[in-house]
Protein backbone atom coordinates (compact mmCIF):
# COMPACT_ATOMS: atom_id res chain seq x y z
CA UNK A 1 0.00 0.00 0.00
CA UNK A 2 1.50 3.93 -1.16
CA UNK A 3 0.58 6.10 1.71
CA UNK A 4 0.34 9.78 0.21
CA UNK A 5 0.75 12.59 2.82
CA UNK A 6 -1.86 14.71 2.91
CA UNK A 7 -3.57 17.42 4.94
CA UNK A 8 -7.24 17.74 6.78
CA UNK A 9 -8.84 20.01 8.53
CA UNK A 10 -10.63 18.43 11.14
CA UNK A 11 -12.79 18.73 14.26
CA UNK A 12 -11.43 19.79 17.42
CA UNK A 13 -13.76 17.47 19.42
CA UNK A 14 -12.94 14.53 16.64
CA UNK A 15 -9.59 15.01 16.19
CA UNK A 16 -9.59 14.32 20.20
CA UNK A 17 -11.36 11.36 20.11
CA UNK A 18 -9.15 9.89 17.69
CA UNK A 19 -6.30 10.60 20.01
CA UNK A 20 -8.29 9.23 22.47
CA UNK A 21 -8.73 5.74 20.43
CA UNK A 22 -5.05 5.61 19.87
CA UNK A 23 -3.89 5.76 23.32
CA UNK A 24 -6.45 3.33 24.02
CA UNK A 25 -5.78 1.20 21.46
CA UNK A 26 -2.04 1.44 21.68
CA UNK A 27 -1.81 2.26 17.59
CA UNK A 28 -0.55 5.52 15.77
CA UNK A 29 -2.95 8.60 15.39
CA UNK A 30 -2.32 8.16 11.53
CA UNK A 31 -3.45 4.18 11.85
CA UNK A 32 -7.34 5.51 13.26
CA UNK A 33 -7.17 8.26 10.57
CA UNK A 34 -6.29 5.91 7.79
CA UNK A 35 -8.80 3.34 9.07
CA UNK A 36 -11.69 6.14 9.17
CA UNK A 37 -10.76 7.16 5.42
CA UNK A 38 -10.60 3.38 4.51
CA UNK A 39 -13.97 2.96 5.59
CA UNK A 40 -15.53 5.98 4.38
CA UNK A 41 -14.32 5.06 1.05
CA UNK A 42 -15.90 1.25 1.52
CA UNK A 43 -19.29 3.02 2.19
CA UNK A 44 -18.92 5.54 -1.22
CA UNK A 45 -17.89 2.09 -3.10
CA UNK A 46 -21.07 0.58 -2.31
CA UNK A 47 -23.23 3.11 -2.82
CA UNK A 48 -22.40 3.80 -6.37
CA UNK A 49 -22.01 -0.28 -7.03
CA UNK A 50 -25.30 -1.52 -8.32
CA UNK A 51 -26.80 -3.93 -5.79
CA UNK A 52 -26.21 -7.26 -6.44
CA UNK A 53 -28.94 -10.22 -5.16
CA UNK A 54 -27.55 -11.89 -2.66
CA UNK A 55 -28.27 -15.98 -3.38
CA UNK A 56 -28.55 -18.83 -0.97
CA UNK A 57 -27.29 -22.42 -1.87
CA UNK A 58 -28.83 -24.88 0.53
CA UNK A 59 -27.19 -27.85 -1.48
CA UNK A 60 -30.46 -29.24 -1.23
CA UNK A 61 -32.18 -29.93 -4.48
CA UNK A 62 -35.41 -30.81 -2.74
CA UNK A 63 -35.44 -28.31 -1.08
CA UNK A 64 -38.00 -25.83 -2.72
CA UNK A 65 -40.74 -28.91 -3.03
CA UNK A 66 -40.37 -29.60 0.50
CA UNK A 67 -40.69 -26.16 1.46
CA UNK A 68 -44.21 -25.90 -0.91
CA UNK A 69 -43.58 -22.60 -2.84
CA UNK A 70 -41.63 -21.48 -6.09
CA UNK A 71 -40.22 -18.44 -6.57
CA UNK A 72 -43.08 -17.79 -8.69
CA UNK A 73 -45.24 -17.89 -5.60
CA UNK A 74 -43.27 -15.40 -3.80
Amino acid sequence: MTLIKTLAHVDADDLATSKEAAVRDDVSEAAILRDAIRLAAARVRRQSEPLQPRRFASGDPTLAERVGISIDEV
